[in-house]
């Protein structure tokens, strides 16, 4: 049987040669898999994340599987000056930086009632302020040194409908959403570019057990709610990350494409079907999700 086309690379071979892109977020999920077929492009790659072990395991592993360079930097986006820190090694090690996928996240569902204000906050700083902490600093860079760029950002659909249950996540999507849209119109003299991709349902082991639990039973079960009836496979998102960012995309800025098989038109947020969880049910997965549980 031959394979689909849409789990096969898209763009020519060497699209990015002598391209460096940075990706947060970039040693494990939808991170790793944008990354591996961006390398395999012909890209110098920078994965940062805040655990070492991870990004260093992942940028052998990659660079193994795919050639090329991929620098491993540990970074924690919430901070400044680690932002800069880390844009400053890419530099040093690359030269000119091209491309920022803007991809770490935190997120996990959970009745809003039930959240302290720490939790609220830690996905907000993770998903905005890491945002538009490594946006600006990029930014910065390319207009002092007169040089074009394109951003890219890991939206969602709710960033524009709401969704109960992953709040924190939908107002920080929302402000970076209206971030990129913003400063797709006053940066575009710049030559820089910032567009958005807003994925559906493509697993990942980290988000999957954060988002759709097993013991949720049902609700765990996509695809009867997806009109095309059935998850994303990490090619498709990669192929499209990899066009917004590469010079085919040369006249597209400020958009935002959404990835999901036609499942936010079923139904406004994509979480809102949790009503329907008990507390009984909420008390046992904020159990299980508390550090040192699996």
């Amino acid at each position: 049987m031959a394979t689909p086309r849409h789990t096969q690379p898209m763009l020519p071979s060497g699209t990015f040669q002598d391209h460096s892109i940075v990706i947060t977020g970039g040693g494990t999920g939808l991170g790793r898999s944008m990354g591996q077929y961006l390398l395999s492009l012909g890209a110098n790659l920078a994965i940062c994340g805040r655990r070492r072990e991870v990004v260093e395991q992942a940028a052998t592993e990659m660079a193994s599987a795919f050639g090329g360079q991929v620098l491993a930097l540990v970074c924690d986006v919430r901070k400044s000056d680690q932002v800069e820190a880390m844009l400053s090694a890419v530099h040093e090690r690359f030269g000119r930086i091209h491309g920022l996928v803007n991809n770490a996240a935190g997120n996990f569902i959970c009745p809003t009632e039930r959240l302290s204000y720490n939790a609220f906050n830690s996905v907000v700083d993770i998903v905005l302020k890491g945002t538009y902490n490594c946006t600006l600093a990029v930014g910065k860079r390319w207009i002092a040194e007169e040089t074009p760029g394109a951003i890219l950002n890991i939206s969602t659909t709710y960033a524009w409908t709401g969704s109960g249950y992953v709040v924190p996540s939908a107002v920080a999507k929302a402000g970076a959403l209206i971030m990129v849209r913003s400063l797709a119109s006053e940066w575009g003299k710049y030559g820089i570019r910032l567009n958005a991709i807003a994925p559906g349902s493509f697993p990942t082991e980290g988000a999957w057990s954060r988002l759709r639990p097993p013991e949720l039973g049902d609700e765990s079960d996509l695809n009867e709610r997806i009109p095309l009836g059935r998850c994303g496979e990490h090619q498709e998102l990669a192929n499209l990350a990899a066009y917004l960012l590469s010079d085919f995309a040369a006249y597209i800025t400020g958009a935002c494409v959404t990835i999901d098989g036609g499942a936010w038109l079923r139904g406004a947020g994509q979480f809102n079907g949790l009503e329907r969880v008990t507390s009984e049910q909420w008390d046992m997965l904020q159990a299980m999700m508390k550090p040192g549980k699996k």
